[in-house]
């Protein structure tokens, strides 16, 4: 028998609040890809780089909000996480961040072969197989939590802001 959806048709359901468990699942495959991540050599700024950027191709403003300030904490810089979007037309990034995000890009955009095989090709002049496959899994990461959030139109709240007194 099919269930009667619940939620109005104007609201979209929580998926993560709906199948916990599979969330948990998530949460716990995202806590493994940051550790093959740390062990392949990659520090916090350039995962955060790559949460941030898959997000941004994906339009996942909850991710955003996430990440950017994951990215802070991590010691980013307001100046590279303001032209993150543009990283090809600015020499901010340099090669090593250039190739893991042009491969999360392809990651995220795996139909256009043309920007995969470049992407690929860039990888293999600074990565070893390790380091490729741990931006590939961050990139595959974010983007399933993406869509999670994405699908749920989970929302971003105004930032409290700290009083003094």
């Amino acid at each position: 028998m099919t269930e009667v959806a619940t939620t109005a048709p104007d609201q979209r359901v929580y998926i993560d609040k709906q199948h916990p468990q599979a969330f948990r699942a998530m949460r716990s495959t995202a806590e493994t890809v940051r550790e093959a991540a740390a062990e392949a050599g990659f520090d916090r700024r350039l995962v955060e780089l790559i949460n941030l950027r898959v997000s941004q191709l994906n339009g996942c403003a909850y991710c955003l909000d996430v990440h950017t300030k994951a990215a802070l904490q991590a010691g980013e810089s307001v100046q590279r996480l303001g032209v993150l979007s543009a990283w090809r037309d600015t020499a901010l990034f340099d090669e090593r961040e250039r190739a893991a995000l042009a491969l999360a890009e392809a990651t995220t955009h795996p139909a256009d072969a043309t920007a995969q095989e470049a992407a690929y090709a860039q990888a293999w002049t600074v990565f070893g197989d390790e380091q490729i496959s741990a931006v590939i899994w961050v990139a595959i990461t974010i983007n399933a939590f993406n869509r999670v959030s994405v699908l749920s139109k989970h929302p971003v709240r105004p930032a409290r802001v700290a009083t003094t007194g």
